[in-house]
């Protein structure tokens, strides 16, 4: 993906007393409370690249803007960030408001303090204690521009106390520069070209310095009278508006929005852990998991801005490469939002799209700017289940009435563009006909069964690959059974399309398997058009038909005996992407030759299930569970994991892996 450096932000900082002598942060827990689950993730950040973001942070209500809790005692007193996102993600700064507090012209010195930091779902939290002081810093997200920091300062003293705040940002990235017009309420930084950073005040600080290097500034609020036994508070509200559109308040009221925050927080676990199987409702460590998969789906979500047009979901936005939304990513992800969050659930689908073309194909990924896009294929045909999944657990009818001609218009594209041969079995391929796209496609980018294809070219602006994929034509007779169901939902059982979805279904079954199961092997393999045999390479594609329900009980018991063999699937960490046997066999390294991914996992064991076997899925599961490094502590869930050692592989914070957890918790 291209590079790209930052968009317009916009920072605005409202400073505002606190009216009562004490204040309750927190509201009576609901029936699981968000302060039940702290740190479920490691979110402690020290900032040395800009460009660094492997890493945990917080963001929340799609912000395009991230913070980290400090990483050393040197900068307690604030929060690393912001992290600037859009076509990339950049630290603006390491610390952006860090807070200094003096008494008498001397520093109050926080590195010594007695502190406490925390990271709970929604909300950053930190406190210090210094003798008789006490400092709470809070971290909230007022909108999908906005977050509101609070900082207050408790005397637990005897005595009065005067004290100056401060607070201080230096700016990191190369062409940043702070200055001020005059204006006593106001401090700008520009960033290059229209882009640009504001700092507003609604009351004056005392005053304002920039140095004059332009990197660095200081607001100071002096001469601040704290009672004895009583509090004073200041908050900061900060914007980042990467399409210059502000949505929050202009005036903040701290306290009803950290409880507005909470109860919306609050909701979102208990509807995560509510569908939980009872087993995994007791066990607290399995609970932390769903909270933690439920942090990076919210982490990953960013709100409709620029070319975007619909709120989505990052597959990471702790990886650089994939600051977009894909298209089977994106459809993964809404299966599981649609059980605690169904508008962005819906808007992750429509997001892709919104940018269906007049063929019916839908993009492989789009980006803020739509330039970027990504049009030379598509990914695995998997919207219809995601729009059914979100009405199965909404029952949003006016969703499947928008959707419907849109899911009939791609199922058709696929037909008239990957059918090279008009045999009504599909093949990956590309619009610009190179192999690399149509590997692509596939979403399996490099695997060992696509090493030998060579590309066919159908028609004007349509490749196809030289091989028909088992999991293609699975997914495309699953994709005609939910069309069906959604045809007949949307005529009331009435209309005659939905039989003629279901005749179609049942025509591509035979087909799927008369082509791709081999009697011998007791598998299914792809099929080379060219060379007319199986492409004998053992892959996820073989459990694909289990999934979608084409294989016959007999063939798939083979199927599973092939999924349990030690030999073939039944590793450390079990079901990884080519089998353990195989001479290329490389999960280090090999992205898709090797490693677990937790979308072709969950269609395994949901596959062996489909045909009775329960127990072994739920086998795998629990080694799965068991044996991948990080799911059951702070670490982060990955893109993949190993099979032999259980290592997390590739990017942190990954979001369809996060939502196959909750899938496979769930006690549906």
């Amino acid at each position: 993906m291209i590079k790209r450096f930052l968009s317009g932000v916009f920072v605005f900082i409202l400073v505002q007393p606190c009216l009562a002598q004490g204040h309750s942060i927190h509201q009576r827990p609901a029936v699981a409370d968000r302060l039940a689950f702290p740190d479920v993730l490691d979110a402690s950040r020290v900032v040395a690249d800009t460009a660094d973001i492997a890493h945990t942070f917080f963001a929340d209500l799609g912000a395009w803007h991230a913070y980290s809790l400090p990483g050393r005692p040197v900068d307690y007193g604030g929060f690393a960030g912001p992290l600037i996102m859009d076509l990339d993600g950049k630290w603006l700064s390491d610390g952006l408001a860090r807070l200094e507090v003096r008494e008498a012209g001397r520093p109050v010195d926080l590195t010594a303090a007695k502190a406490a930091l925390h990271y709970y779902p929604g909300l950053l939290k930190t406190q210090y204690s210094v003798g008789e002081l006490e400092i709470i810093q809070e971290l909230i997200f007022i909108s999908r521009r906005e977050a509101a920091l609070r900082t207050t300062l408790i005397n637990h003293g005897a005595s009065a106390r005067v004290v100056d705040l401060s607070f201080s940002g230096k700016l990191l990235l190369a062409g940043a520069l702070a200055h001020n017009e005059d204006i006593a309420t106001q401090l700008d930084i520009s960033l290059g070209g229209d882009k640009s950073f504001q700092i507003r005040y609604d009351s004056p600080p005392s005053h304002i310095e920039i140095k004059p290097s332009g990197k660095e500034y200081t607001t100071t609020f002096a001469g601040l009278s704290i009672g004895s036994h009583a509090s004073y508070c200041l908050v900061q509200t900060q914007g980042y508006y990467p399409d210059k559109q502000k949505d929050g308040p202009s005036v903040v009221n701290f306290q009803q929005s950290l409880s507005v925050n909470a109860r919306r927080w609050n909701t979102y676990i208990n509807k995560v852990l509510n569908r939980l199987t009872p087993a995994n409702r007791r066990d607290s460590a399995r609970r932390r998991l769903a909270v933690k998969a439920l942090i990076t789906l919210i982490t990953n979500w960013r709100s409709a801005a620029k070319d975007l047009l619909h709120d989505g979901v990052f597959p990471s936005a702790s990886y650089q490469g994939f600051y977009g939304m894909w298209s089977w990513d994106s459809w993964k992800q809404a299966v599981a939002l649609a059980g605690f969050a169904p508008e962005l659930a819906r808007d992750n689908i429509r997001c892709l799209f919104d940018y269906q073309d007049s063929t019916g194909m839908v993009p492989d990924c789009v980006y803020t700017e739509k330039k970027e896009n990504n049009l030379r294929d598509t990914k695995p045909p998997l919207a219809a289940w995601a729009v059914w999944e979100v009405y199965r657990r909404t029952g949003d009818l006016s969703f499947l009435q928008e959707m419907y001609p849109k899911l009939a218009a791609y199922h058709r594209w696929w037909y008239r563009c990957r059918d090279h041969d008009n045999n009504g079995l599909c093949e990956y391929g590309s619009t610009d006909g190179t192999r690399i796209a149509a590997a692509w496609e596939s979403g399996m980018d490099n695997a060992v069964r696509f090493d030998s294809a060579k590309m066919i070219h159908a028609a004007s602006g349509a490749w196809s690959l030289d091989q028909e994929s088992v999991d293609l034509n699975a997914y495309l007779f699953a994709e005609k059974r939910y069309l069906a169901k959604i045809s007949a939902i949307l005529s009331r059982g009435q209309g005659e399309r939905g039989q003629v979805w279901k005749k179609e279904a049942d025509t591509l079954r035979q087909r799927i398997e008369a082509r791709y199961y081999d009697q011998l092997r007791g598998y299914y393999f792809d099929y080379h058009t060219g060379l007319r045999r199986l492409i004998t390479i053992y892959g996820p594609e073989g459990w694909i038909p289990l999934w979608a329900g084409t294989s016959s009980v007999s063939r798939a018991k083979k199927v599973v005996q092939a999924m349990l063999a030690d030999s073939l699937f039944h590793t450390y960490i079990p079901l990884p992407t080519l089998s353990a046997n195989h001479p290329d066999f490389n999960p280090a390294n090999g992205y898709w030759r090797g490693p677990v991914w937790l979308d072709q996992f969950y269609y395994g064991v949901e596959g062996m299930k489909r045909y009775g076997f329960t127990r072994e899925a739920e086998d795998l599961k629990a080694r799965l569970f068991a044996h991948a490094d990080g799911l059951m502590g702070q670490g982060e869930i990955r893109e993949n994991y190993h099979p032999l050692t259980g290592k997390g592989l590739n990017a942190v914070n990954f979001s369809w892996s996060a939502a196959f957890i909750l899938l496979m918790m769930e006690g549906e």
